[in-house]
């Protein structure tokens, strides 16, 4: 694997995407995972995440959903992320997370689709979507903007993805076809009980195949490993979520449950 944190480049609407793409080793094609990163963007955290996904048997594009402010980092983050430097961090990130319209991130989704499609280090067809955060909502939003294309979407530690908004990203919930699967983490004011409830409902009145899971005791941000709110168990069921996920959805690909080929 590159140890590039931006080795790629998506070419959308709007101008071109950096993003970080990791695939196993011998070059084969595999099948392909989108994996929408939190807030804070890609660094090395987050290429390990996609690392990991890449040695189970998966090609892993992690685009750059900021591009329009600038190429990954944005920001100068601290090698840890605690409570006290998380005000500040996102008062700078607003406004590029305010910019990130949904018509804006169904381009983008359209684009790195696209460029997966294309890629000989895929096998083509259909696709995983995951993500975290806010990339969460992000992933949910693809599943539905584009159902003949997303065969599987999960979600961790989402934020605001069922609100009252008329844009809420529950409200594509009858356009999907894909599997679902959501993570939640009980201490988290980003996604409170009535929006887990409302969510569900979507789904389960939409027909969609999915599960939610709630992880008790865990915090916003469970999986990051470079934040404060990091839990190790939580993280594993996790991957354990995510991989079964994946082998479901490849059968017969030898998507490895450890996370490792």
């Amino acid at each position: 694997m590159t140890a590039s944190l931006t080795n790629a480049a998506v070419p959308t609407p709007d101008g071109t995407a950096d993003a970080y793409l990791a695939h196993p080793g011998d070059g084969g094609p595999y099948p392909a995972v989108l994996m929408y990163m939190d807030a804070f963007g890609i660094r090395p955290h987050l290429v390990a995440m996609a690392d990991r996904l890449a040695a189970a048997g998966c090609t892993v594009l992690v685009p750059n959903v900021l591009y329009r402010q600038g190429p990954a980092p944005l920001l100068d983050l601290p090698e840890r992320i605690d409570t006290a430097a998380r005000p500040d961090l996102f008062e700078r990130l607003g406004p590029a997370l305010r910019a990130l319209t949904p018509d804006a991130v169904r381009r983008d989704a359209g684009a790195c689709l696209d460029w997966l499609a294309a890629s000989p280090l895929t096998t083509g067809g259909p696709v995983a979507v995951t993500g975290y955060c806010f990339g969460a909502g992000l992933a949910l939003r693809t599943a539905g903007g584009f159902p003949d294309r997303v065969a599987a979407v999960a979600g961790f530690h989402g934020a605001r993805l069922a609100t009252e908004a008329e844009d809420s990203p529950h409200r594509l919930a009858g356009r999907i076809t894909a599997e679902v699967y959501f993570g939640h983490a009980d201490q988290d004011a980003s996604l409170p009980p009535e929006q887990i409830d409302r969510l569900d409902a979507a789904l389960a009145r939409a027909g969609v195949r999915y599960r939610t899971e709630v992880y008790r005791g865990a915090r916003h941000g469970f999986t990051q490993a470079d934040t404060v709110a990091y839990d190790p168990a939580a993280d594993a069921r996790h991957w354990r979520a995510l991989l079964g996920l994946l082998d479901r959805t490849f059968p017969g690909r030898g998507i490895d449950g450890d996370g490792a080929r």
